[in-house]
């Protein structure tokens, strides 16, 4: 998710100051009596939230939505919302204040990236209780030599999520030399299903998002085993987000997300959509 444009700040600064703050957050007291913790997971972003063909929202994140709510002794409301500008936008929209279109904010936001300078910037939010370690992974098509250094894909066919990591790693690193061989489109899953498709030879995504792709068999595609030079991130945590007067909430959660990773619940959930259980580094 790339950085706000300077017209956006600015937006953002002014509506901040039209628009009042939100009312207090839900702690655990008024969740129990209402029966009912409202989620919030991101929309069109496979395996870990999508609607399914029967129009309900499925996916790793919304199983283990349920599998929290069941802990706090609730039922789960799941919210699926588009992404924003960057996960700063996410947070406000979702956690702490709400969207400009009237959208109500929930209890809980899944896959916020456990982040110190993330945190600082967006002090609103409380983010931790981490339940994976998520990176980047390349795929490519059996024709394709996926061990090569990169500029050596120069005339394969690239494909990439619009504006994410892998495309400004497709389009700008080693002197943009791949930039007119790479496709975009708008989600790493649709990444990932070109290259099964035979559409292009060589995708890179969240390992998440590859590792559900080919999970249901794709004889003809394979991964790279090696490392990828230059790639900015090394990989990241992915845990919760309340509001910040949500302490009780916060704190709760931390010891439910440490129980469903130490009773196999979370290893279980990414199993079932074909991903690799990864310990995160935080605590």
């Amino acid at each position: 998710m790339s950085a706000p444009t300077r017209r956006a700040v600015l937006a953002g600064a002014i509506v901040a100051a039209l628009v009042p703050y939100r009312a207090a957050a839900r702690g655990l007291d008024r969740i129990a009596a209402e029966g009912v913790v409202r989620i919030a997971v991101y929309r069109d972003f496979a395996p870990w939230s999508w609607k399914g063909a029967d129009g309900a929202v499925t996916g790793i994140d919304v199983d283990l939505g349920h599998a929290i709510a069941k802990a706090l002794g609730v039922r789960a409301q799941i919210v699926d919302f588009m992404a924003d500008e960057d996960v700063g936008d996410d947070l406000r929209n979702m956690v702490w204040r709400g969207s400009l279109v009237g959208g109500q904010t929930c209890d809980i936001m899944m896959h916020v990236p456990v982040d110190r300078q993330l945190a600082r910037a967006n002090d609103r939010a409380v983010i931790g209780a981490p339940y994976y370690r998520e990176g980047f992974l390349m795929a490519c098509g059996v024709e394709t030599d996926c061990e090569v250094a990169p500029p050596a894909f120069k005339g394969k066919r690239l494909v990439a999520e619009l504006d994410s990591v892998p495309d400004f790693y497709f389009s700008g690193s080693f002197g943009g030399v791949l930039r007119s061989d790479t496709r975009h489109v708008m989600s790493g899953a649709a990444a990932v299903d070109a290259v099964k498709a035979g559409e292009a030879d060589v995708v890179l995504a969240t390992r998440a998002q590859i590792e559900h792709g080919l999970s249901a068999g794709a004889l003809r595609v394979k991964t790279r085993k090696g490392p990828l030079p230059a790639l900015p991130s090394a990989g990241w945590d992915v845990g919760l987000a309340v509001k910040d007067d949500s302490r009780d909430l916060a704190d709760k959660l931390d010891q439910i997300v440490a129980g469903l990773r130490a009773d196999g619940t979370i290893a279980a959930t990414l199993a079932r959509y074909g991903v690799t259980p990864r310990e995160p580094l935080a605590g």
